[in-house]
């Protein structure tokens, strides 16, 4: 059976840097933006450049601003 293959998008404009969807990632694949987003917060980024994700949707379910949106494809 083939593995799921995923991806996310975090809404900048939502996403109020708390870090929830960080912490509940299996595999680490958001961290904490370098830049600030235009309310002031340091957002959630997405960083997978081996394509790990699977689409879990861990972190959108965590996420208290529904910020992120998940993209699964099997």
């Amino acid at each position: 059976m083939a593995k799921a293959k995923g991806r996310i998008v975090i809404n900048e404009e939502f996403c109020k840097g708390c870090a929830l969807c960080i912490a509940f990632c299996p595999l680490h694949l958001v961290v904490m933006a370098d830049h600030t987003s235009p309310r002031g917060y340091h957002p959630a980024r997405f960083v997978d450049p081996e394509s790990k994700c699977t689409g879990c949707v861990l972190c959108a379910r965590m996420c208290p601003d529904v910020a992120i949106t998940v993209y699964r494809q099997t």
